[in-house]
């Protein structure tokens, strides 16, 4: 099964994405938009700009 994005409605009326990966898991989650036109907007840069982003490791 392939991965899906779900946009939802949170408990505050905002607009919110989260990545599923295919066994169900949430991998990763979207902020909080104010119209779902927006949101829709975040979860095509995400599609767009994830395919070619570099792995930075941050620890100390």
């Amino acid at each position: 099964m392939a991965g899906k994005f779900e946009v939802y409605t949170d408990k505050n009326g905002k607009f919110r994405f989260r990545l599923k990966a295919g066994n169900g898991e949430i991998i990763a989650t979207g902020e909080a938009y104010e119209t779902k036109a927006a949101c829709l907007k975040g979860v095509e840069s995400v599609k767009t700009n994830a395919a070619d982003a570099k792995v930075e490791t941050l620890d100390s």
